[in-house]
């Protein structure tokens, strides 16, 4: 029962963040704000990321049952404050309060796992039910963003939440039990500047790789970087000599986790560049249309629950657990190939098979990474190791997205500039130069209105768009696909692990 609530949980915020991204647009249209688009998910997304080791780090002071209790009631409060919202900075600060219910339920919940089950045998085949969750929650989410934004107003997906958050309130505060791994003699102290300097690191680091791809190397950007980069050394320096340190420095002293956390880093990378920017190849480059689109991301989806649960029925019997990382991250490398080879032209039923792949790939991989270093880090660090894997995961995701965001702008923003000044077209520059008009099909068909009257061969240029979008996508994640396999090869670092029974990782020698 508590494993359910826990599930409802996880459920929360991957419906949230599927089922969200789908109505934006239409949100966009009636609050009329598109200056603050980005900052739909960038507010959300900056103060999640902050707060994720936060409380990742106070759930292994305190237990993590009150701080799971009190996510889902700011989680589920600030959905209801989205659905009122009736401008759209009023949207952003919500979605910046809801990020917060966000990270803690990431940086809390995902430990709790580990806490109901010690024998690291079964709490692996209790991670399916996790897994489960995210899958339904991933699968169903952009097909209910729709019908609800269609048929009830934009309002709706946020109140989705609430029915999911009682129901996963009643399950956690009924069956979760309260438990504590450090023990603390007299009043424990908060390490504040610690958290301070956490927020000042991951915040200058989420803006500066979010404003990336559209500002560039900027003055304005460099300041991020620096002010990121300073914030992470005074971070450094003040927890190595702090003696209630919220980020335990001797974690990352350690290779094994140390190995596991630049792995999650990774991951990260590869499959947030995957699943972004595959749809935008499909929709904007192949000229699918978006149910067909989605349909080819959905075994990538999906199978990373079927990933976790064959996972879980094989790595227990390996002498080396490592062997199942090796393959998760070979078939990250092939799906991620696959891609950058696929053509307008290739078989439907190909490309469906290097999505499944990667789906597969990833189940391989994000079980085994938590789970080992839930072993490796110790009762007393559990819940930040667990964090930190999750924050982690998603500072990669970020870093890929921007990276491969301004790798895939500037050269399809080259392409077409190239393909409109031969034609003497450049006055149409701005509207071809964002990617977005491939996929908007009547504002594609006023601007080869526009071509024609002029004339232009409008639908010569829009296909010159294509392949300079095409192009510029391959390029962009064959990077994704070189991250992949420079984690085949980072996998060798993490040294050979049994898993076998409640105690301490079997560490097997060279």
């Amino acid at each position: 029962m508590a494993m359910l609530g826990v599930s409802f949980v996880t459920m929360l915020v991957a419906l949230d963040q599927t089922v969200v991204g789908t109505a934006l647009p239409t949100i966009v249209a009636e609050l009329k704000g598109f200056d603050l688009y980005a900052w739909v998910a960038t507010s959300y997304l900056l103060t999640s990321v902050i707060t994720v080791p936060i409380f990742g780090r106070l759930g292994d002071y305190y237990g993590r049952k009150p701080f799971v209790i009190a996510s889902i009631v700011v989680f589920t409060v600030a959905s209801v404050l989205c659905g009122l919202a009736n401008s759209m900075m009023f949207l952003v600060l919500a979605r910046g309060l809801q990020g917060i219910g966000g990270g803690m339920l990431v940086g809390t919940a995902f430990a709790c796992i580990a806490d109901l089950f010690p024998d690291n045998v079964v709490r692996l085949r209790w991670q399916v039910l996790m897994s489960s969750a995210f899958g339904i929650a991933n699968a169903v989410g952009p097909s209910l963003g729709g019908f609800l934004t269609q048929y009830y107003g934009w309002w709706s997906v946020f109140y989705v939440n609430l029915p999911v958050g009682v129901v996963s309130l009643f399950f956690v505060w009924r069956f979760l039990p309260h438990l504590r791994h450090v023990a603390h003699e007299g009043k424990m102290r908060l390490d504040f500047p610690g958290a301070v300097l956490i927020a000042v690191a991951l915040g200058a680091l989420q803006l500066f790789v979010e404003m990336l791809p559209k500002h560039g190397l900027s003055a304005e950007t460099a300041v991020l970087l620096v002010l990121s980069v300073a914030a992470s050394y005074a971070l450094w320096k003040w927890e190595k000599r702090c003696d209630y340190a919220i980020l335990p420095i001797d974690m990352f002293r350690n290779k094994a986790l140390a190995a596991l956390f630049t792995l999650s880093v990774l991951s990260g990378f590869a499959m947030f560049s995957l699943l972004f920017y595959a749809l935008l190849l499909f929709q904007g480059g192949f000229g699918m249309d978006p149910k067909d689109a989605g349909m080819m991301i959905t075994p990538l989806v999906v199978f990373i629950t079927i990933g976790s649960i064959v996972n879980g029925r094989i790595v227990t019997r390996l002498k080396n657990a490592n062997v199942m990382l090796f393959i998760g991250f070979t078939c990250i490398a092939i799906s991620c190939l696959g891609v950058v080879l696929s053509t307008r032209n290739m078989p439907r039923e190909l490309l469906l098979v290097f999505m499944l792949i990667g789906g597969l790939g990833l189940g391989f991989v994000m079980p085994n990474l938590t789970v080992f270093a839930q072993q490796m880090a110790g009762r007393a660090h559990l819940g930040i190791a667990t964090a930190l894997l999750q924050s982690l995961r998603m500072i990669g995701g970020m870093i890929g997205t921007a990276l491969t965001g301004t790798l895939v702008g500037h050269l399809y923003a080259s392409g077409v500039s190239l393909a409109l000044d031969k034609d003497h077209a450049m006055k149409w520059l701005g509207d071809l130069a964002d990617p977005q008009i491939l996929i908007n099909r009547d504002a594609q068909g006023t601007l080869l209105a526009e071509l024609a009257s002029a004339g232009h061969n409008g639908a010569a240029l829009v296909e010159s768009a294509r392949e300079s979008l095409v192009t510029a996508i391959h390029i962009g994640l064959a990077v994704a696909a070189l991250i992949a396999v420079v984690s085949v090869w980072q996998t060798r670092r993490v040294p050979p692990v049994r898993l076998k029974g409640p105690q301490e990782p079997v560490i097997l020698a060279e």
